[in-house]
Order: C-alpha cells, then structure tokens, then sequence
C-alpha cells in the first residue's frame, strides 16, 4: 500500500508559533513554511481609534503554519497543535488537512513520498 501525502495548514495567533513550532518538532515534523496572515471569522475585527476618528479594523494579524507529512500520523500533528494552541477564546484558529496527490523534489526530480522524506546521511550546504 502506498503512503498518503497530506498538507496541514494550521492558522493561528502570532504568539504562539514559537511554542507550536516547538512541539512540531518534537514530535518529528521538521519541515514547514509559515507566512503572517490577516483574516477574520468570528472575532469580527476590532475598532481602533486613530487621529480622533473610530475604524473597524476587519482582518486579524495571524500566522500561517504549513506542513506536508508522510510518516507522521496526520492525526498526531492535529491534537498537538490543539493542544498547543488551544485557550478556550475566539480565535484560537483553524487547522485544514488536504489529501495531496503528488510531490516534487525539484533538485533531484523525486516523487511522491520520496520527495518529502529526508535522505539519510544528506544535510544542506551551510
């Protein structure tokens, strides 16, 4: 049986990533992209004042957490990032989790899981 790819995007509060990027790793996940993001879903924004006049300020400052994994039980990765990132307020975040069909090395031209996995005994060029 072949093994399943799968991206898992965890968006959440800034403050936490060290703490999430942390856990991640001690749990095997080494690779991983993170982007800062604005965005908002039921915490609505917020108004601030500036100059003497009042703004809502729709998009939230979040984080963008992504990783592909292979070995690591999809599952695992989910309830450590709850876990982490879990305060019991709005805005705590979203994690999506996507079946993908393929992956690319584009150094080597690997595929599949492959592409994803480290090469034993290989390190990159400092």
């Amino acid at each position: 049986m072949e093994q399943k790819i799968t991206k898992i995007e965890i968006i959440t509060r800034p403050s936490k990533l060290d703490e999430l990027k942390d856990a991640l790793n001690n749990i095997g996940v080494l690779g991983m992209t993170v982007s800062q993001v604005f965005g908002c879903g039921l915490q609505k924004g917020h108004k601030q004042l500036y100059r003497g006049k009042e703004f809502d300020i729709n998009l939230v400052p979040k984080i963008k957490v992504e990783t592909v994994v292979c070995e690591i039980p999809v599952e695992k990765v989910i309830e450590t990032a709850q876990k982490i990132l879990n305060t019991g307020k709005f805005g705590d975040g979203k994690i999506f989790v996507y079946e993908l069909s393929d992956a690319v090395r584009i150094r080597t031209g690997q595929r599949g899981v492959d592409a994803i996995k480290d090469i034993p005994g290989e390190s990159p060029e400092k």
